[in-house]
C-alpha cells in the first residue's frame, strides 16, 4: 500500500508550510492515473496525522478524471481506465495526457 508513504510525503510538506501554527485542513488533487485508493489514503491520513502531531487536521481530496489529447486524430477524450490509454476514437495510442497525472497539496487551512 503506497498510500502510507504519500501520506508521509503530505505530511511532510504540510508540516513545512505550517510551521508551529495548528492545521485544520489538508487540499490535495490526486490525478486518476495515479493509482491512489482516495478511501486507503483517507485511511493512512488518520495514522500519519496522529503519528506527526496533527490529530484535527482533515484531509480533502479532489478527484481529477485523465483526459488525453490525441495525436493522431485531435480529440480530447476522457479515459476510463488507468491500465490503458489511447484514443477512444481512433484506438491510437500516441496521446498526451492533459490531465490525472496530478497529485499535490493545493491549500491548507491553520489556525
Amino acid at each position: 500500500m503506497h498510500e502510507l508513504s504519500l501520506c508521509q510525503a503530505i505530511a511532510g510538506v504540510v508540516k513545512s508550510h505550517a510551521g508551529d501554527r495548528h492545521v485544520d485542513v489538508v487540499r490535495v488533487r490526486i490525478g486518476a492515473l495515479r493509482q491512489v485508493v482516495p478511501e486507503s489514503l483517507a485511511f493512512c491520513w488518520t495514522l500519519v496525522r496522529d503519528a506527526e502531531d496533527m490529530p484535527d487536521a482533515e484531509l480533502e481530496l479532489e478527484c481529477v478524471g485523465a483526459e488525453v489529447k490525441c495525436r493522431s486524430c485531435g480529440r480530447h477524450s476522457a479515459i476510463t481506465s488507468a491500465w490503458s490509454i489511447w484514443c477512444p476514437r481512433c484506438d491510437s495510442s500516441d496521446v498526451e495526457v492533459l490531465h490525472g497525472n496530478e497529485f499535490l497539496v493545493t491549500s491548507l487551512d491553520v489556525s
